[in-house]
């Protein structure tokens, strides 16, 4: 039985992060024809993500909310709390390997500081692009993709089309732009601790200032 961590919403300024690992049948995998979730369609991602769920051994998902990343951030940064995150789904898991995908420059020193949260001793091969070359780290991206497309979804039906909810993204800084100048303040699942969401937040109060 193998196993796999990988994670889905790192970066984007709207909605949660999603953290998902699995351990199943390497070669069933195989024979699926997982592959890294951004390589597939949405209707090719959703049908893998049914099928390796009838197949692992066990998935356990971990959901971080944009509220949870900012408290977190206060005191540390967004690759310490995938550390800890990570080492929480490994622990579910209750695995004696696991292969992830490192969100460490440094591969070999994210598995190290997993590594200290784990109430075992777990073998961690941790690299780079490991979803592009591992089945069980593919299926665990597909979960962690699939699960976090059915929350955005939600949040599109609640606050609107932001576009892909990547800072970069000229439709996301637009639509929080919009919104904040109509109603004041941020939408509901932001993250509050982006870069580009402070700014807003920074121009209100030179706004409240300058009226002052």
């Amino acid at each position: 039985m193998s196993c796999g961590v990988d994670e889905a919403g790192r970066g984007p300024v709207i909605g949660p992060m999603i953290i998902a690992g699995i351990c199943a049948p390497r070669e069933e995998l195989v024979k699926l024809g997982v592959r890294d979730s951004k390589k597939l369609t949405k209707k090719r991602r959703e049908k893998l993500y049914e099928e390796i769920r009838k197949i692992a051994a066990k998935v356990v998902v971990e959901i971080i909310p944009p509220e949870e990343i900012d408290r977190m951030r206060e005191e540390m940064t967004l690759n310490e709390i995938e550390v800890l995150i990570f080492a929480k789904v490994i622990n579910r898991l209750d695995c004696s390997e696991v292969y992830v995908d490192a969100a460490d420059v440094d591969a070999q020193r994210f598995a190290r500081e997993i590594s200290r949260h784990l109430k075992r001793n777990v073998t961690i091969i941790s690299e780079h692009k490991a979803d592009e070359k591992y089945p069980e780290v593919s299926a665990a991206s597909i979960i962690a993709k699939v699960e976090r497309d059915r929350r955005i979804e939600k949040i599109v039906k609640e606050i609107g089309d932001f576009g892909s909810g990547y800072p970069a993204d000229p439709r996301t800084a637009k639509f929080l732009e919009e919104y904040y100048l109509e109603y004041g303040e941020l939408p509901p699942h932001t993250r509050h601790s982006w870069k580009n969401a402070k700014k807003l937040e920074r121009k209100k109060k030179q706004r409240s200032l300058e009226d002052f």
